[in-house]
């Protein structure tokens, strides 16, 4: 095909200003490129419209962008053959390709993972109530794509670099005394090391997963984030808790919803001695039974301490999730509080003093 147009290209520069006519046809075929990559963007909106599945038009919005790369690489390869350039400029021409073509690549296998994780993420919905299967998908997906781009980019970079040919020395010289160097490079990347090691163990084995309630450094709150070397912590205050992932695999923490994503809740009323029991556990199932926050599966009062003041009354009750769990101690404290407020106010925690006669005092008289 190029040596067709070659052909075409000399019988018509014959009866041409030879210094214009490679740039008319240099314009011309970007021109019909950019047409072309035009009507295929317009074909594949059209098809969205029609169709329920968005997979087609999904992918189209990941690639068209490489896609007009590629197709502009093309033209620049097939137009240069058509211009007459010095020895040493052709070298440099051609060397400018090598790495095009490299970083096309790099960026359509970048794409291709996007897309792929996208495509299986969509199939599950992390917004309902038992996302346990869909946290743990989430969370292998996310942490592998990165994974997998770091090596891509790693790789893309060094062939890159190894095209140079000064490069290319300094890389065989260091092949030379890679033991020596090895050890260095080995003591001054150990910490980046093992926070990568961590992050993909984080992704096989999975102590935590994308929107898992966890305590961590006294803190209560859901996991935000999830990258090769840190995790991002959502705090209940919306602050955010940045903390290393080697933190996951050396130190203890929480995990409220490691099983699924049902919780138990806790709400703890200290009162007098003569506090009705009985009666306060019957208000207590009857404000959970009034409540939609409740799931219905687990409702306990019992008296679970007692000092020589008070007795420590622990509610217990279950919830869909953490954080329906969380309104519901709140809504079961406000409650019970006011229940022993209205009906069994000298029942609330008090301190008694017992007045006698004074020492060496007399009975009587």
């Amino acid at each position: 095909m190029i040596k067709k147009f070659q052909h075409f290209f000399d019988q018509w520069t014959l009866t041409s200003d030879t210094a214009i006519a490679p740039w008319i046809i240099a314009s011309v075929v970007i021109l019909a490129s950019l047409l072309l990559h035009l009507l295929l963007s317009r074909l594949f909106s059209r098809i969205n419209r029609k169709k329920e599945d968005n997979t087609l038009w999904l992918a189209w919005r990941k690639f068209r962008n490489p896609i007009l790369t590629v197709i502009l690489l093309v033209d620049f390869i097939i137009l240069k053959e058509l211009f007459t350039v010095e020895a040493k400029t052709s070298e440099a021409v051609n060397h400018f390709i090598t790495i095009a073509i490299i970083f096309c690549v790099t960026w359509l296998l970048i794409r291709s993972i996007n897309l792929t994780r996208e495509l299986i993420l969509n199939q599950y919905d992390i917004s309902e109530k038992d996302n346990l299967k869909a946290r743990k998908v989430y969370t292998q997906f996310r942490v592998l794509e990165r994974i997998i781009i770091f090596m891509v980019i790693l790789i893309s970079l060094a062939l890159a670099l190894m095209t140079f040919e000064s490069i290319r020395r300094i890389g065989i010289s260091m092949f030379a005394s890679a033991g020596v160097a090895g050890i260095i490079i080995g003591f001054a990347a150990q910490k980046l090391l093992s926070s990568i090691l961590a992050g993909f163990q984080i992704a096989l084995t999975q102590p935590i997963r994308i929107e898992d309630v966890v305590i961590v450094e006294g803190e209560w709150g859901w996991i935000e984030e999830i990258t090769l070397t840190y995790v991002v912590v959502r705090i209940w205050d919306k602050r955010r808790l940045i903390v290393p992932t080697t933190y996951f695999i050396e130190t203890p923490f929480q995990n409220w919803t490691r099983n699924s994503a049902d919780i138990l809740g806790t709400v703890f009323i200290y009162a007098d001695y003569q506090l009705p029991v009985e009666k306060v556990r019957g208000a207590f199932m009857k404000i959970l039974e009034e409540s939609s926050l409740w799931d219905g599966k687990t409702g306990v009062l019992q008296v679970t301490n007692s000092t020589d003041r008070t007795i420590e009354i622990r509610a217990l009750m279950s919830a869909a999730n953490s954080s329906t769990s969380w309104d519901l101690r709140v809504y079961v404290r406000e409650k019970l509080i006011e229940f022993l407020q209205e009906h069994h106010s000298g029942c609330l925690p008090r301190t008694r003093v017992e007045m006698g006669p004074s020492p060496g005092s007399s009975g009587s008289k």
